[in-house]
């Protein structure tokens, strides 16, 4: 895939990280948070997929607004993870990335919506 939307090849980038996850936590015999992280995880991408294509800047806004939402609950099962040792994987590096989408989906909302104000 090439493209210069940065968010949206860190975005599929992360989701391809988050499958991989998926599958260790399957072969660990963990199905319940690996399917929400799995769900949430890919759905990060998928939105910025739609994001691109909206048909106002208000739409734009409002679908980022669910990337960001994605975003946070990712992090909130990934955090799960780590910190219930349910299974002994290092979620750090996702954790990194995902704080890292956060924080340019947070701007990119932020400078989208003070450009209609």
């Amino acid at each position: 895939m090439k493209t210069d939307n940065k968010i949206l090849e860190l975005s599929f980038s992360f989701s391809l990280e988050i499958i991989e996850l998926y599958k260790i936590l399957l072969n660990a015999k963990e199905f319940v948070i690996s399917k929400q992280l799995l769900k949430s995880g890919t759905s990060i991408g998928a939105n910025v997929e739609e994001a691109i294509a909206a048909q106002s800047r208000k739409d734009f806004i409002s679908k980022m607004a669910i990337v960001a939402k994605e975003s946070r609950e990712t992090r909130y099962w990934l955090r799960l993870l780590d910190k219930s040792k349910l299974v002994k994987i290092d979620c750090s590096k996702c954790l990194e990335k995902v704080e890292h989408i956060i924080n340019i989906i947070t701007k990119i909302v932020k400078t989208s919506q003070n450009s209609i104000s």
